[in-house]
C-alpha cells in the first residue's frame, strides 16, 4: 500500500487543473503545465483534490501508484510557488553574469561558457559566484543546474568547481612529502 499515493493533491485557489481520460493540466499564477499518465493508474478529481489510484494490483501498478501521485504534485506545487535551485562557483577567477538571458560563465577555461536557458527556465545572478536556476517545471530546473554545474564540477582537492548550494564536496588530502 503506498502511502504517498493514498494521499490526495490538493488544489488551491488561484489554480485550475483540467482532467481528461489519459492527462491531466495546470493552470496557475507561474504558467501551464501538463503530463500524460501511464495506463496502471487511474485519476480522479474530486473535493480534496486529485486522487491517483492503481488499476489492478499488479506490482507495475502499485509502482506507478505512488511515482505519478508525487507527479501531479510537483505539477501543482510548481505552478503556485515554482522550483529554485542555487549554484555557488568556488574557486580564483571563476565568475558567471548574465548577457540578455544568457549566463556568462568565467571557469578557467581558455574562453567563457555561454549557456541560454530552454523556454520556461530563467536564470539570475545575485552575485558574480552565486547562479540561481527557477522555473515551474521541477525537471527541467534541476536539469538545467546540472547543465551548468557539469561546465566545471567540483574537485576534491582544493573544491574549485560549480557546486550546489549546501553540497558537501568530499575532500582529498593532496600529497604529502
Amino acid at each position: 500500500m503506498s502511502r504517498i499515493g493514498k494521499l490526495p493533491v490538493a488544489v488551491p485557489a488561484g489554480v485550475t487543473a483540467t482532467l481528461t481520460e489519459t492527462s491531466l493540466t495546470v493552470k496557475g499564477p507561474k504558467g501551464e503545465l501538463s503530463m500524460d499518465f501511464v495506463e496502471d493508474v487511474t485519476v480522479s478529481q474530486g473535493e480534496e483534490g486529485i486522487q491517483v489510484k492503481p488499476r489492478d494490483e499488479s506490482k507495475r501498478s502499485r509502482a506507478m501508484w505512488g511515482m505519478q501521485r508525487a507527479l501531479v504534485a510537483n505539477l501543482v506545487q510548481g505552478v503556485t510557488a515554482g522550483y529554485e535551485k542555487d549554484l555557488e562557483l568556488v574557486g580564483v577567477g571563476y565568475r558567471a553574469q548574465m548577457q540578455g538571458t544568457s549566463l556568462k560563465l568565467s571557469l578557467g577555461l581558455s574562453h567563457d561558457v555561454i549557456y541560454t536557458p530552454p523556454a520556461g527556465v530563467t536564470i539570475s545572478c545575485g552575485k558574480p559566484t552565486e547562479v540561481k536556476v527557477a522555473g515551474a517545471d521541477k525537471q527541467k530546473v534541476g536539469q538545467v543546474a546540472a547543465e551548468i554545474r557539469r561546465f566545471r564540477p567540483p574537485e576534491p582537492y582544493k573544491g574549485k568547481g560549480i557546486k550546489y548550494v549546501g553540497e558537501y564536496i568530499r575532500r582529498k588530502e593532496g600529497k604529502k612529502k
